[in-house]
């Protein structure tokens, strides 16, 4: 699920002076209620990771072009891509932001992107290269991220969720059984995307690169 930065800092500042007047007063800070691992947002979460399976399925069912079931596919992930943002909204408005989740939904997300972009590569109807770039993109943030934990977490800014958003569009696109001017169209959403996937990949480079060498953050 995307995380909105401004919306996360908001939650922490009012944090942050609910237990200063808790302090301030005297009283002790009550402890936070446990979110149960069966909600709402963790059970989309699980619906998207197993919609991937179900729709490689449907992509390739008939020889991979078939129109019923192309449009099918499209169909199974675009719903699998509205649950991404569902259950991101549910979890931050409702407070069911778990572990488990914050595991599972990069997961998710990973999972039904690459397997639409290797589909379309292996049908022919996408060039390897571009497979490969995204793919490996998303590898190594996700290494970057894990290298530089001790010292700092990398936020998923603007750039990257405007990147997620032309890779969903451009692979809808794709899927459909589009011709002609509607076509192009669809390849060149996905040369943004690369575009938009390497520019924001260089950055999170610059990013961990800062965390690894700078000072150590202290709380």
């Amino acid at each position: 699920m995307s995380v909105q930065s401004d919306d996360m800092d908001s939650a922490w500042a009012e944090a942050g002076r609910a237990r200063a007047n808790l302090v301030s007063a005297g009283a002790r800070p009550a402890e936070p209620a446990a979110v149960p691992l069966l909600n709402i947002a963790n059970i989309l979460t699980v619906l998207r990771i197993f919609i991937v399976p179900v729709f490689l399925l449907a992509l390739f069912a008939a020889g991979g072009h078939d129109t019923v079931w192309r449009i099918a596919a499209a169909a199974l992930f675009g719903i699998a891509a509205v649950t991404d943002r569902i259950d991101g909204q549910l979890a931050r408005k409702y407070g069911l932001v778990t572990d488990f989740g914050k595991l599972a939904d990069p997961i998710a997300d990973k999972a039904l992107i690459g397997a639409a972009l290797i589909g379309l590569s292996a049908l022919g109807d996408l060039a390897w290269w571009i497979t490969l770039v995204i793919c490996a993109r998303e590898i190594g943030v996700t290494l970057l991220r894990l290298a530089v934990v001790r010292r700092g977490v990398i936020p998923a800014g603007r750039g990257g969720k405007l990147k997620t958003l032309v890779q969903s569009l451009a692979i809808g696109v794709m899927l459909l059984p589009l011709s002609g001017g509607f076509e192009t169209a669809g390849l060149l959403l996905m040369y943004v995307a690369v575009v938009l996937t390497v520019v924001t990949g260089l950055d999170y480079v610059v990013q961990a690169a800062r965390l690894r060498f700078g000072p150590v953050r202290r709380s």
